[in-house]
């Protein structure tokens, strides 16, 4: 390897050394605070190497990884998310018993993986990326081990996960024993495969990697680990799930499919439709009467998947920065919810039943004003991240004369109005109403830093949807590389 392809590569080596140092630090001796340290410095430090990196792109690193623009801001914005993910950790471990360290190794590897994923050119490295990211995540999920429900959460994640695992490899092997090659840009140029003329074994393979990376994504059929999952897993863990995770499989999934071009192959463009409305309509739909915030938060996930996959049908490079627009609103927006369930919950409960939360903005006004911003945007409300990621994606749809989608996407979002503003109600019921609840939440006060994560957040988010254009120029900038 040359010494501009490991500048090229240096923000994924400076996250696989962090989580090397990271151990043997914990070898040597056991401090939170010494961990947490180490795991910012080593996430800050990954993502400042995506500058010099960025001026070497586009670069094949060996047949497996591309690094490229697109590439580069996916891996920046997983790094992102794994940093604001360690911050919010540090004050949510401190409030409990047992081991913290290891949590923050399994979440550098896994952050390693997401990024490694952005990056794929091959199966090969996408396999091996998604598999450092999923077994990362068993164990972040059932983190820590002490509590039944997270165990509980880190089994059916592991049983479902490892299913998909194997419908994935076994498509991919079928594919590659009709097409001869692994490498993603070769499978899409010769994609004939999805427009029908290829062989069987080759269908069925990419029917089956469809049904692993849609288990991935959490769309409908695939969807039913999700609410289980994230009630059950730790707050900090469940916002790496529903971002970072998800973000780096639609990051693959985006890059081959403009390779593809959806247009071309009516069948698949009909099934992602029909995948496309079913998410939107069974993740509104299921989420009207959750009394579990964060089975509330998983159900909206579900739709919003299927809002990102408006845009993927109707590919171009409009349709891409809408989605990366969209990711990177979301992102934002589901770290910020996350962070405050997460900073409100205290002496081993969970801040997640939604009653838990009436009145809240009597009792912490910070608290519940980043709440209430976190699901003004998720409702696509004006002058927040939401609503500009939202308008964009609709537009991609409209411009590619998908007017079914379009209305489907406005109907769905009009439905999630409805659960979104009864979380705001809650929140901000007279303290005349709280009497049962003020009990029940008995959380301290969220520390400094998680205190600082969710106010840049929130501010960012506001930032996002009041004054999009940088942002715009640079992701329009970054997925132009892809046609």
């Amino acid at each position: 390897m040359t010494p501009g392809d490991l500048t090229a590569l240096a923000p994924l080596l400076a996250t696989a050394a962090t989580a090397v140092v990271v151990m043997l630090a914990i070898a040597w001796r056991r401090s939170h605070r010494l961990t947490a340290i180490l795991t910012l410095a080593g996430l800050a430090a990954a993502l400042a190497a995506i500058g010099p990196a960025w001026r070497l792109t586009p670069r094949h690193v060996t047949t497996l990884l591309v690094v490229d623009p697109y590439a580069l801001l996916y891996a920046g914005l997983i790094l992102a998310a794994a940093l604001v993910v360690a911050m919010l950790s540090y004050g949510y471990l401190e409030r409990r018993q047992g081991r913290r360290e290891e949590f923050y190794v399994l979440l550098l590897l896994a952050a390693l993986g997401a990024a490694v994923l952005a990056a794929s050119d091959h199966f090969v490295s996408f396999f091996l990326g998604l598999e450092l990211l999923s077994v990362s995540l068993y164990a972040l999920i059932a983190y820590p081990r002490a509590a039944p429900a997270h165990v509980e959460a880190g089994l059916k994640y592991l049983v479902l996960a490892g299913v998909s695992s194997a419908f994935l490899l076994f498509g991919m092997a079928l594919v590659y024993g009709e097409l001869g090659t692994m490498q993603l840009a070769r499978l899409a140029a010769g994609a004939g495969a999805a427009g029908g003329t290829a062989g069987a074994a080759a269908l069925a393979g990419f029917g089956m990697i469809l049904v692993g990376i849609g288990f991935k994504l959490a769309l409908v059929p695939f969807h039913l680990w999700t609410p289980d999952v994230y009630e059950g897993a730790p707050a900090p863990a469940a916002a790496f799930v529903a971002t970072a995770s998800k973000g780096a499989v639609f990051a693959l999934l985006l890059r081959y499919f403009t390779i593809v071009d959806v247009h071309k192959y009516a069948a698949l463009a009909v099934l992602f439709s029909a995948i496309a409305v079913a998410s939107m309509f069974v993740g509104n739909l299921l989420a009207l009467r959750q009394a579990n915030l964060k089975r509330l938060l998983a159900y909206s996930s579900i739709s919003h998947m299927g809002y990102l996959l408006v845009a993927l049908v109707a590919s171009g490079p409009g349709a891409a920065a809408a989605v990366t627009y969209y990711l990177a609103a979301y992102f934002v927006t589901m770290l910020g919810a996350f962070g405050v369930v997460g900073a409100l919950s205290g002496g081993g409960k969970e801040a997640a039943v939604l009653e838990d939360y009436r009145g809240l903005a009597w009792r912490r006004p910070g608290a519940a004003a980043v709440l209430t911003v976190m699901m003004l945007s998720l409702a696509g409300l004006p002058l927040t991240a939401g609503f500009i990621g939202k308008s964009y994606i609709l537009r991609a749809g409209v411009g590619e004369g998908l007017w079914l989608l379009g209305g489907v996407l406005v109907v769905t979002s009009a439905i999630g109005l409805f659960y979104y503003l009864r979380v705001i109600r809650t929140l901000y019921a007279h303290a005349a109403d709280e009497e049962g609840a003020a009990g029940r939440l008995t959380a301290s006060r969220p520390g400094w830093l998680e205190a600082a994560a969710l106010a840049a957040l929130m501010m960012l988010l506001v930032a996002l949807g009041v004054y999009p254009s940088p942002a715009i120029r640079v992701i329009e900038a970054a997925v132009a590389g892809l046609f």
